[in-house]
């Protein structure tokens, strides 16, 4: 398949323009699913990364040690201006949203008690579930042929359902991944 380029005069992001971007991301997104707000400004809306480019991302950053979402800032600050892009996404996502967490930590403590908080939690634990499967579902389209759907279904079974431990799992995920997909491309050559 084909990578889609990015548009001919794809724009170039400033450093400020990088943290700017990172900081309303992080500090938007509660509950998870930054990984979608994150193509949608990247990928849609500024045209930074293609969707191939992006994918590689979320793809590193999940088997990376660390929270998913800060080893995809990193990697799109690092592939748009090097290693001060990454130091900006990193600062713009964990900076003012961990000073804004902060702030709701001490809120919690003294509303702890308050009737309404468990719907309040309730209702943003849903629309973070919901962002993480629309990401799933945008890679899901990604994938080509039997082996990656193979791969794919055998890690949500294994850790999905039979609840292995993910490390393990994706010891031994990856490289049969990474296996199938060079397999793959020797064979078109």
């Amino acid at each position: 398949m084909p990578e889609t380029p990015l548009p001919p005069a794809a724009p170039q992001a400033g450093l400020g323009e990088i943290l700017r971007v990172f900081t309303s991301l992080g500090m938007a997104s509660f509950g998870g699913g930054l990984a979608g707000w994150m193509h949608r400004e990247v990928v849609e809306k500024r045209r930074w990364l293609s969707e191939e480019g992006f994918l590689a991302g979320v793809a590193l950053g999940q088997v990376l040690p660390g929270a998913n979402s800060v080893n995809l800032a990193l990697y799109i600050g690092q592939q748009l201006r090097g290693v001060p892009g990454a130091a900006a996404a990193f600062l713009g996502m964990l900076g003012p949203p961990f000073l804004f967490i902060l702030g709701l930590a001490l809120l919690y403590g003294w509303g702890v008690g308050f009737a309404g908080m468990g719907v309040v939690l309730g209702g943003v634990a849903a629309a973070g579930l919901a962002n993480s499967a629309y990401t799933g579902l945008r890679t899901a389209r990604h994938l080509r042929g039997l082996g990656p759907w193979a791969v794919a279904a055998g890690t949500f079974a294994a850790i999905g359902l039979l609840r292995l431990p993910m490390i393990p799992v994706v010891l031994v995920a990856a490289p049969a991944s990474i296996g199938l997909a060079w397999w793959r491309e020797t064979r078109r050559a």
